[in-house]
């Protein structure tokens, strides 16, 4: 069996008095498409800070590609194939959607960064990128968008885009928390569409939080990591966490005291 691109083992965060994930594990495999879900308050984001190195695990470990990055800074999690997006999008309005995607490339000032600012337009890796751009807005089905400005763009297109942008860096593992929330259901679905087949051609593992259950059983995923009060409830296939009455009691619950907003 391959070894997990990410290996959670009893991570645990706690805010003073506040335990807001308890000792949660689980696995990502190569190649694999999973969902983590959970009712709104449940620690999904706070667990997804604690993988990307944005918040410290009170204890517990991550491991990214058999490397421990418990204590590494964010940039250098980035650094082993990682990439995250977060809930709220956050484009540079004020530039196009394909300068939005050139800017994310890893190692574009290396050897020499001087030089490589004064003569970007001719190196040949920044027109690698540039194709590279115009590929991944062709996986994204959005080519038509290139030359709009960020600030231009619906919520559903500015979702589309930061995906986009976080492909630009080839990583092996993705991170998306909640990319279909606020999206019109049919651009939602193009979106999880798109993802699916980005796995399928290319062979990288994500991760992506979603808190309609519903949606994500329809949506092709591998397996689910299911949240609640801050553990796991349960980790299967999408017909096995459909038939799980615990998840479904859950989801219930919630629905009957949800305040509406995420817990980070």
């Amino acid at each position: 069996m391959s070894e997990p691109v990410l290996k959670v083992e009893n991570l645990r965060k706690e805010f003073g008095g506040l335990v807001a994930v308890k000792d949660v594990s689980f696995e990502v495999g190569p190649g694999e498409f999973v969902g983590l879900i959970g009712p709104n308050g449940c620690g999904k984001s706070t667990t997804f800070n604690c993988i990307s190195g944005l918040l410290d695990q009170t204890t517990g470990t991550v491991e990214i590609f058999g490397k421990d990055a418990s204590t590494m800074r964010p940039d250098q999690i980035q650094n082993l194939g990682f990439t995250r997006t977060f809930q709220h999008t956050r484009l540079w309005r004020q530039m196009t959607v394909i300068e939005n995607l050139l800017v994310p490339p890893r190692e574009q000032f290396k050897p020499n960064p001087l030089k490589a600012i004064l003569q970007s337009s001719s190196r040949p890796e920044e027109k690698e990128r540039l194709t590279r751009a115009y590929d991944v807005l062709d996986q994204l089905e959005v080519p038509h968008m290139a030359h709009n400005l960020a600030s231009e763009l619906s919520g559903g297109q500015s979702k589309l885009v930061d995906i986009g942008r976080s492909m630009m860096g080839d990583p092996k593992l993705l991170l998306l928390d909640e990319p279909v929330a606020g999206v019109a259901g049919p651009l939602a679905l193009k979106i999880f569409n798109n993802l699916r087949q980005i796995v399928d051609d290319t062979g990288i593992s994500v991760l992506i939080i979603e808190h309609n259950m519903d949606f994500i059983l329809r949506q092709g995923v591998d397996r689910i990591v299911v949240m609640n009060e801050g553990e796991i409830l349960m980790v299967g296939t999408p017909d096995e966490v459909r038939s799980n009455r615990e998840v479904i009691e859950a989801y219930l619950g919630a629905a009957g005291d949800d305040s509406g907003g995420e817990e980070e």
